[in-house]
């Protein structure tokens, strides 16, 4: 019997002869960018101190012991404000946001998939299922974390901008009423179940925090994998700073209820540096991811649209040297043009699957660098 006739593997592909022009504005010089950032930050800050004045009712509302709170969120404004516009001034992220919003504003999108934009927002923003894939546990220590931060968001900003008022016609409660911008939007009574909830709202996400904080912490002490990449500034302050204001936010609460304002002074103050060290630093460490992932969620869209025609799935593109389906012509494309924004000169890999992207740089590593050992 003959041995059937051995197939060459094919080397690493040449570039193309002409590439296409890459899609958007030429990048721009570091000056112009920082002048934008601070243009940005600058416009956002004085909108949020107009928002502060003008719904606290010119400060009629306004309660001046939560001054340095309100400081704080407005140098949060800029800091986000600054930062995200350099980040969407890089080539990649700046063609990460404008697909997302292309694919936001698009009806013909709508057209094809009515629910996509609901249902991703709920997955990745909301219950971020995609961390359930690495790990349940880390998945729900993270669903812990996020739901704690959100709801002391709600209740904290609007409280410290003077957004939100309780206000009580004998002065003492038990009858009190919430205002939101002056109007009354409803009464309770404190000494029932709703009443205790929402005068212990920060309590209960505070709770919420320390379990989720504490286990990313425990994580990051035991895990070999997350001890060796981890850096004490980026990965353990933000989860000690949470930590900090939780636990300090229910000494409050029990000092006041169990020690009759016993260090209350001293704890108010402790936890109001670690709230406002921690609003300064979102923009410029690990939270920032906060603000990064909506972006991820339009590319998602763009994604999940793209790959629907007229209500059916529409054909993918297929893998040049294993033909296997890689993902929709419009997304490659995307990731080509991304690619040649970046000035890489090999584009022409992302119509080519993973797995033979790997086979073809071990191909190119034995013929051009082993080969070269050898001698």
């Amino acid at each position: 019997m003959t041995e059937p006739p051995q197939t060459a593997e094919p080397t690493a592909p040449e570039p193309e002869a002409t590439a296409p022009v890459p899609d958007g504005p030429a990048p721009q010089s570091p000056a112009a960018v920082r002048r934008r950032a601070l243009l940005a930050g600058t416009a956002v800050s004085a909108l949020l101190i107009l928002a502060i004045v003008f719904g606290s009712r010119l400060l009629r509302d306004f309660d001046s012991a939560l001054l340095p709170y309100a400081v704080a969120t407005v140098f949060l404004a800029f800091g986000v404000a600054y930062r995200y516009t350099v980040w969407i001034s890089a080539p990649g992220a700046r063609r990460l946001f404008r697909q997302g919003w292309r694919s936001f504003f698009s009806a013909a999108n709508f057209r094809k998939a009515p629910t996509a934009l609901p249902k991703m927002i709920a997955t990745y923003l909301g219950f971020q299922k995609f961390l359930g894939a690495r790990s349940h546990a880390r998945w729900a220590a993270h669903q812990l974390l996020f739901w704690g931060c959100v709801l002391a968001a709600l209740i904290t900003f609007p409280l410290t901008w003077g957004w939100f008022t309780f206000t009580s016609g004998t002065g003492d409660g038990p009858g009190y009423e919430m205002r939101i911008w002056g109007f009354k939007v409803l009464g309770f009574d404190s000494l029932n179940i709703f009443g205790w909830l929402m005068f212990h709202g920060l309590d209960i996400a505070a709770v919420l925090v320390i379990a989720g904080a504490s286990y990313f912490l425990w994580r990051r002490m035991k895990d070999r994998g997350a001890i060796t990449g981890q850096r004490f500034a980026y990965d353990l302050i933000p989860l000690i700073a949470l930590i900090v204001i939780s636990v300090t936010g229910l000494l409050l609460t029990f000092s006041s209820i169990f020690l009759h304002g016993g260090g209350y002074e001293f704890l108010a103050i402790l936890h109001m540096v670690s709230v406002v060290f921690t609003l300064i630093y979102i923009p410029f460490g690990k939270f920032f991811h906060i603000v990064q992932r909506p972006a991820a969620v339009g590319m998602q869209l763009f994604k999940y649209t793209s790959r629907r025609k007229d209500g059916a799935a529409e054909e993918l593109q297929a893998c040049r040297r294993c033909h296997e389906p890689i993902d929709t012509p419009a997304y490659v494309e995307n990731l080509r043009g991304t690619m040649q924004d970046l000035k890489l000169d090999f584009d022409e890999w992302a119509e080519y699957c993973p797995r033979c992207k790997r086979v073809l740089r071990g191909n190119a590593y034995l013929t051009h660098v082993k080969k070269g050992f050898s001698k």
